[in-house]
């Protein structure tokens, strides 16, 4: 299989696990932050919802963090709306780049790299950002759903299911 392909079974399944752990968050907690340093679970969402506008970048051969300095929605509904339409744009251009031109070289913050390998960092950089937002859902008194496997809130069924399927 193409390492596009995988980048794009693997980023489809990272969404769909980001976009139920950010539904899982208490809606009228969005002020909620576990530090004084530490960013508002409506910053940390909608992070893991803007930083999707990256992969585009990536499939163009650019690196501008300053697009993530938006103001996020004022609601949690609104930050699911942005992950989706975000994560479909990124799709979508990943999908219409040749894979060529993703193993063109690129400047990403410093390092020359692949648009592809910047694509993969990206996509480490969400799943590490996820992981600090389900601290917040605990810690706000959301139930945390199944990631790779079992939560203690979610036996993982879907993920069972998802498997049987395959």
């Amino acid at each position: 299989m193409p390492e596009k392909d995988s980048f794009l079974a693997i980023h489809q399944r990272e969404y769909q696990v980001t976009r139920r752990l950010i539904n899982a968050f208490p809606a009228t907690e969005l002020s909620f932050k576990p530090h004084e340093r530490s960013r508002s679970a409506q910053e940390l969402a909608f992070t893991l919802a803007h930083e999707e506008l990256l992969f585009i970048q990536a499939t163009k051969g650019i690196f501008d963090p300053s697009i993530l300095g938006a103001a996020p929605p004022a609601t949690l509904a609104e930050i699911v709306q942005v992950l989706d339409a975000n994560s479909q744009k990124a799709e979508k251009a990943m999908g219409a780049t040749p894979e060529p031109e993703l193993n063109q070289m690129m400047n990403f913050a410093g390092h020359n790299m692949r648009r592809l390998d910047m694509a993969w960092a990206v996509l480490f950089d969400l799943i590490h950002h996820r992981g600090q937002f389900s601290v917040y859902v605990r810690m706000a008194g959301g139930k945390v759903p199944s990631i790779y496997g079992p939560s203690a809130d979610d036996p993982g069924t879907h993920v069972v299911a998802a498997a049987k399927q395959a």
